[in-house]
């Protein structure tokens, strides 16, 4: 009779898609609420944004219990910034605070795939993309978690940035109108929860300008 050994691992994968474009005066950040464990659904509404500071949200999917010692780590080291400098930290300063972060714990790292937007310090919207281990990118959108392979097509199709090999570089935010941008998300996640099982129930839409922060939700397929 072989052995038998139980197969028991640190990780889970809970689901879920995180978009993020960034405009010429605005970012916006979107994420479905569902949180799943293989065929279970664990809750319907459960948000997958953080506001870290004034100018930056994160949004991420993946393994929600390293997602949370992740953001409850962020936000300390944001506080401790905050009372050395008097002031908040800009969204290029957080996204690299948070490459540090996840560099830092490498050889165990934080199972969470995040996507950061927010203003930078022209007001112009900005896009961090990682991998689990803090290797990121500013680009002018991105998609995170299980439709991510379902919507970054689509918003190639729709919106792909000018090549990083141009010279003179250019700009990598979207020509679309904060409007515009708000109505194909709505699109992506609407296609994306048809065929993926972990994307549903709610999107979550987070809308950052000069003037402030708003939230805009709408329904998707719950089944």
């Amino acid at each position: 009779m072989t052995k038998q050994r139980a197969n028991w691992s640190p990780y889970d994968n809970n689901g879920g898609t995180c978009v993020a474009i960034a405009g010429a005066d605005y970012c916006l950040i979107a994420s479905d609420t569902r949180m799943s464990t293989g065929y279970n659904i664990l809750t319907r509404d459960y948000s997958k944004i953080i506001q870290l500071a004034d100018k930056s949200v994160m949004a991420s999917s993946g393994f929600q219990a390293d997602v949370r010692a992740l953001q409850k780590v962020l936000s300390a080291r944001h506080l401790l910034y905050q009372h050395q400098h008097n002031k908040q930290m800009s969204c290029p300063a957080m996204a690299q605070l948070l490459s540090n972060t996840l560099y830092y714990k490498r050889f165990f790292p934080y199972y969470a795939f995040n996507v950061l937007g927010g203003l930078d310090s022209e007001g112009k919207g900005c896009v961090f993309t990682y991998d689990a281990v803090g290797s990121y990118e500013r680009v002018g959108y991105s998609a995170q978690g299980s439709g991510a392979i379902l919507i970054t097509p689509f918003l190639d199709n729709q919106l792909k940035s000018p090549s990083p090999l141009l010279l003179p570089a250019r700009d990598a935010i979207t020509p679309l109108s904060e409007t515009e941008a708000i109505d194909l998300v709505k699109t992506c996640f609407a296609s994306a929860t048809e065929r993926d099982i972990y994307t549903g129930d709610r999107l979550e839409i987070v809308v950052l300008k000069g003037s402030g922060i708003r939230r805009e939700y709408m329904e998707l397929r719950k089944d």
